[in-house]
């Protein structure tokens, strides 16, 4: 196996910048904007079949050919990315549609899709030659980010959030020697400690603006498809936080559109939680009564300033309990909007009981998933009661980890006023 990445180069196409694939750069010196890794599908083609597919371990790296590392001993693998799909027959009876199929990622070795960017993060450090890695989190990164540095007897500072991590994500980090530095505020106030320091130190960043996150994180469509053998959905839903699965789901979807392993556009549906909706309120016009877009590569940044001084003039800061999605200034928004620009995609805000209804429901069809998960059955929920998404629509929706949070569950089920409680007799 050989990796076919060319370069990394800037998404804005006033700009083009390019850079080295060996170069740790995070966003483009040259404008500021965010940076995609490039490869050379022409000559992947000619290395890689479908059916070829079928002879490779069972994990992510299966893809290699469509990945940033160069040399396949630097790849640092646990085993993660051969999550299952299913057929949530189950839950289609209950919400009043059949054709939705569930992608676990809560099966990946920590309990969550992030350890699909996290390997290609840290290998691509390894590669580099880095010893120590830095992020913020609000506990999965945490968990992940601390797993694979461990493996590698890597050193792992991790900014969080004082007193908003679950108990459940934090204990993971701790167990992987990882060094948690509380912040005071929320994400986005330990998102931008952990920047500074990193800018000061010249540490290496694992958050998703690191370009090579999003290249793990796109393997989630890789995978969906390969056991859909190819078949595209009409509809592939997430929850939404920091946007990257948005933009890793966009560019996965380019790259299989312009090799022809695809030839249908699926549309992206992103769901954001109601106290931490910062992508619908600029997407849907809900800010000054203007639609933020990709614009052919020019959205309008100063929108996005002004929408962000409000925030901070008001107060205003994301809450909710789903607090794997509970941020405020998504810093994947640019990379968002070109995937939801390419495949017309839509997005919507559902409120906390929503999401808890929608967790609960996949709880009793069998499966696990944290609270952020919910957005998913009741996002498809609401966008049917919409009309946008039709019921005989095939859907693939992304539960993006397991549940960590014990007293979530306990604490609905033991309220019998909730919509599916199941309180003890």
């Amino acid at each position: 196996m050989r990796s076919f990445v060319v370069n990394l180069e800037c998404t804005y196409p006033g700009c083009g910048e390019e850079y080295s694939i060996d170069e740790l750069n995070k966003l483009c010196i040259k404008c500021g904007r965010v940076l995609y890794a490039r490869y050379d599908i022409n000559a992947a083609k000619k290395s890689l079949s479908k059916e070829d597919l079928i002879h490779r371990d069972p994990n992510m790296w299966r893809y290699f050919e469509m990945m940033p590392v160069k040399d396949p001993k630097n790849v640092i693998t646990l085993g993660e990315g051969f999550t299952p799909i299913f057929h949530a027959e189950n839950l289609g009876q209950v919400e009043g549609y059949s054709n939705l199929y569930i992608k676990d990622e809560g099966l990946n070795p920590t309990g969550s899709f992030k350890d699909r960017g996290m390997t290609m993060a840290v290998s691509r450090a390894v590669e580099a030659g880095s010893k120590a890695v830095i992020c913020a989190s609000t506990g999965n990164t945490s968990a992940s980010a601390g797993m694979f540095a461990a493996n590698e007897n890597m050193d792992c500072d991790v900014y969080i959030p004082e007193g908003e991590i679950a108990p459940g994500k934090l204990s993971q980090a701790y167990q992987f020697g990882t060094q948690l530095i509380q912040v005071k505020g929320n994400f986005d106030d330990a998102y931008a400690k952990s920047l500074e320091v990193t800018s000061q130190s010249n540490g290496y960043t694992v958050n998703s603006i690191n370009p090579f996150r999003i290249e793990g994180q796109k393997t989630i469509l890789y995978r969906a498809l390969e056991f859909m053998n190819w078949e595209v959905p009409d509809w592939i839903v997430y929850p939404g936080g920091a946007l990257g699965n948005t933009s890793s789901c966009g560019k996965a979807i380019m790259e299989l559109y312009e090799w022809g392993w695809i030839k249908k556009i699926p549309r992206i549906a992103v769901i954001n939680a109601e106290g931490a909706n910062t992508l619908d309120v600029l997407y849907n016009g809900k800010f000054e009564g203007t639609k933020l877009r990709w614009n052919k590569g020019e959205p309008d940044m100063e929108l996005i300033e002004r929408y962000y001084s409000k925030m901070q003039k008001d107060d205003i800061r994301p809450k909710t309990k789903a607090t794997a999605i509970q941020i405020g200034k998504p810093a994947n928004i640019i990379k968002a909007l070109r995937a939801l620009e390419f495949t017309n995609g839509v997005v919507i805000t559902v409120t906390d009981n929503e999401m808890l209804d929608g967790m609960t429901i996949v709880g009793l069809n069998g499966f696990d998933c944290e609270m952020a998960s919910g957005s998913v059955p009741s996002g498809v929920k609401k966008l049917i009661g919409n009309d946008i998404i039709k019921k005989d629509d095939k859907i693939i929706g992304i539960l993006t980890g397991r549940q960590k949070e014990p007293l979530l569950p306990i604490n609905y089920h033991n309220e019998p006023s909730n919509l599916f409680a199941r309180p003890p007799k």
